[in-house]
């Protein structure tokens, strides 16, 4: 059964601007999210048995620098490209990853904007391009676009990796994500010394900044696209709940 993604309008997602909602993100979200290090272990499984040598790597939406470090972990000889239009989370990028050197090259660019592709051309074929929980925030329209331009930065044979949030399929089973989430968020902090109860971040959650900036899609349709654009071996690799890894691999010459 195919499933098909409503389209939303194109709207402010300017909310990732802000510095104060980026340090919130980086200092307790990102570390609740269930499975992060399995994720990150199915994306380097499949870049490795891509057999494509591992020189350089693009890492969209790359945030504080999360998913391209642990590709830099497992291939200490690659070259990272890490790119994000938010300044909070560029500089925390920098911190991060400044003492790599020339290995990285962290740039402060809207993805989201077609041209984005010309600053990273001349880095371009990648061994791998991959994104955590980014892409969701642009319209379906500009997903498929972005697809497309990653499928040309690609070297043959290079696998496309996709860490993201994606839509439930009914309202029922997105309310269980929330559930999920709450439970992590809640447990993350706890474990941290924080005092807040379950409600008070059940509460946090629900009226969030950024809630409106989600525009999801359901991975078997992301994965339709990719399919249409070309991408090999493309499947959902891992899935849990509303937290999917999902991707292809541009077809070797």
């Amino acid at each position: 059964m195919t499933i098909t993604a409503t389209a939303k309008a194109p709207i402010d997602d300017t909310a990732w601007r802000d510095p104060q909602l980026a340090a919130k993100y980086l200092e307790g979200v990102r570390g609740a999210v269930p499975f992060a290090e399995e994720q990150f272990d199915v994306m380097r499984r499949l870049i490795a048995a891509s057999g494509v040598p591992m020189r350089s790597f693009l890492d969209i939406g790359c945030g504080a620098g999360a998913v391209g470090s642990a590709l830099l972990a497992r291939w200490p000889e690659a070259r990272g490209v890490f790119v994000d239009f938010s300044p909070k989370m560029i500089e925390e990028a920098r911190k991060n990853l400044g003492h790599l050197g020339d290995r990285v090259r962290i740039i402060e660019l809207d993805y989201g904007e077609p041209a984005w592709v010309e600053t990273v051309r001349a880095d371009a074929p990648f061994s791998a391009i991959v994104s955590g929980y980014s892409i969701h925030h642009q319209t379906h329209e500009r997903k498929r676009e972005i697809y497309r331009e990653i499928f040309g930065l690609l070297a043959p044979g290079a696998f496309f990796v996709n860490i993201e949030h994606v839509a439930s399929a009914t309202p029922w089973l997105s309310a269980r994500f929330d559930d999920r989430f709450i439970d992590a968020l809640y447990t993350f902090e706890s474990g941290r010394g924080g005092g807040r109860t379950r409600e008070q971040i059940a509460d946090e959650y629900y009226h969030r900044d950024d809630k409106q900036a989600n525009i999801l899609a359901p991975v078997e349709q992301q994965c339709e696209w990719l399919r249409a654009i070309g991408f090999e071996d493309v499947d959902c690799y891992f899935k849990h709940f509303e937290l999917g890894v999902f991707g292809g691999r541009k077809p070797a010459d």
